[in-house]
């Protein structure tokens, strides 16, 4: 299904409204100035207020499952504004999916 491809720019939550922030992205095409996330780029988690029984279980990764099926960055799919993943405890746990708030709006991948 075709989506807007996501950026470094782009803003991406936990389900808890903890910022989620790809770490290390180093690819050469720029979407909008900024570089295109794929796949295999990783995504933590800060901030998430989220917990269980008045103790905390924030969220502190995505584990991205879903990307672009025909468009490549060195080699990984590019994620889309449709992309789906699981939010992430430090014990793997899984807390929900991510919420992407914000993308750019001119380039559409599938």
């Amino acid at each position: 299904m075709p989506g807007n491809v996501l950026h470094v720019g782009a803003t991406v939550t936990c389900s808890h409204s903890g910022p989620a922030t790809p770490q290390g992205v180093r690819g050469k095409v720029l979407v909008a100035g900024q570089p295109v996330v794929t796949l295999a780029d990783q995504y933590t988690v800060s901030a998430c207020t989220f917990n269980v029984s008045g103790s905390p279980h924030p969220c502190v990764t995505v584990r991205w499952t879903s990307a672009a099926t025909r468009v490549r960055v060195n080699g990984s799919p590019v994620l889309l504004s449709g992309s789906t993943g699981l939010c992430l405890a430090a014990d793997q746990a899984p807390q929900g999916p991510p919420v992407i708030v914000t993308v750019q709006n001119k380039v559409v991948a599938q």
